[in-house]
């Protein structure tokens, strides 16, 4: 179904956290808001008009979800992943970041330790922090202005050296760390926006299997991919690398929806699964809510198409972003994002890190962007900004943005 995604919508006053807390977070009310990851696109109109017909009904009770909800999920990653999903796979999650923490709980006690690729999204480092565990940093590297994974770095964590006969041990000869439960994936990942090949998700994979490490997925991004590009679910690899990994996905990034809680978490290990469900019990968090249930239906079902638009919008924004940064603003420079509406700046050239370089967004430029410090103690030099909205909006984000380097290289 059509969208217009240049319709500037007014989200002042609706408790929206990008806009309405802006001065909370930013000091000031009259910032461009590209930070927090939702759009500002009217989601598909056969979501809002279900929803519409729904709330005419007026009861709001207890409700449960319905066969033809799985379905929609089941088919959906079907026609898209080219993953086949069972029924009884798919559990429930108010959203991926309270599945990663239930995952920490299930599946591993207080000192042991998770690993994960940064610099990444910061509840990573919360949810295993939080919870009593230790979180062993794979630093990605950069080659080319892309990211990759340093898997000789990947290999080196995962074991202990132990020197008590010889200290001539080299990383591979050494002892696998047992107290490794867990790998959190990020695909895409965020910041960076990589979209990882087969050959890297295999090679992940066959660590993991090697080592017994249960494979968390985080691929809420997974349907925000561009051309030339292809989201693979690393579950969807072998029957072998399928049962110890928990996908996590949802419509909220794609349609969103965010606001309306529901993710789907996929785990077809059974062991697992009864693992993670008797934690989702325990905390009550297995209701969801009737809106939420309704419009991921409706997307998962009928959504295709609208998404297929706002892939094309987007990368129609990425393309005038990458371009503004070269012909007017070179001294940031964009790492390309291969998925989701998420662009890392690299602001090294601009002589500012930190709590400066926020300060310079906000303050000269006055956009309102996430400090890449959050991400990670080594992203000092660098930002995020979302292009998930209108060409118009970011057309003056950009312009005021140069209009700020401009100022700070006169002074």
């Amino acid at each position: 179904m059509f969208c217009n995604f240049d319709e500037i919508v007014n989200r002042k006053g609706t408790d929206s956290f990008k806009w309405d807390k802006a001065k909370d977070r930013f000091g000031r009310d009259d910032i461009i808001p590209m930070w927090i990851a939702d759009t500002e696109f009217r989601t598909d109109q056969r979501i809002i008009d279900a929803i519409k017909t729904r709330a005419e009904h007026g009861v709001f009770g207890y409700t449960f979800r319905s066969k033809s909800y799985y379905d929609s999920i089941i088919k959906w990653i079907k026609n898209r992943y080219k993953w086949d999903v069972k029924n009884e796979w798919i559990t429930f999650s108010p959203g991926i970041v309270p599945a990663l923490s239930m995952c920490v709980t299930s599946f591993s006690h207080p000192g042991d330790k998770i690993i994960t690729q940064t610099p990444v999204y910061p509840p990573f480092y919360s949810v295993v922090e939080h919870n009593g565990r230790k979180l062993i940093k794979n630093k990605l590297k950069i080659i080319n202005n892309r990211y990759v994974i340093d898997f000789e770095d990947l290999n080196k964590k995962m074991r202990i050296k132990n020197t008590y006969f010889t200290s001539k041990l080299n990383d591979l000869e050494c002892k696998f760390d047992s107290s490794i439960k867990m790998l959190f994936l990020c695909n895409p990942h965020n910041p960076t926006g990589r979209v990882w090949t087969r050959e890297e998700l295999l090679k992940i994979g066959e660590i993991c299997l090697e080592n017994n490490i249960i494979i968390v997925s985080d691929d809420i991004h997974s349907d925000i991919v561009y051309k030339d590009y292809k989201y693979i679910p690393i579950a969807s690899l072998s029957k072998e690398i399928e049962n110890i990994t928990v996908t996590c996905i949802s419509p909220g990034k794609t349609f969103n929806l965010t606001g309306l809680a529901t993710s789907s978490i996929i785990i077809p290990n059974e062991k697992l699964r009864e693992k993670f469900n008797r934690t989702l019990d325990t905390l009550e968090l297995d209701g969801g809510n009737v809106f939420g249930t309704l419009t991921a239906e409706i997307a998962y079902t009928y959504g295709e198409k609208w998404v297929d638009n706002l892939l094309q919008y987007l990368e129609q924004n990425l393309n005038y972003l990458i371009n503004f940064f070269n012909n007017n603003i070179p001294d940031i420079k964009p790492i390309k994002p291969e998925g989701t509406y998420l662009v890392w700046l690299d602001c090294s050239k601009l002589g500012l890190k930190g709590t400066e370089l926020m300060d310079f967004f906000v303050n000269e430029a006055k956009i309102g962007v996430n400090p890449g410090f959050t991400f990670g103690v080594d992203a000092e030099n660098f930002v995020r900004i979302n292009i998930g909205c209108s060409i118009k909006q970011l057309e003056k984000a950009l312009l005021s943005l140069e209009t700020a380097v401009k100022k700070l290289k006169v002074d």
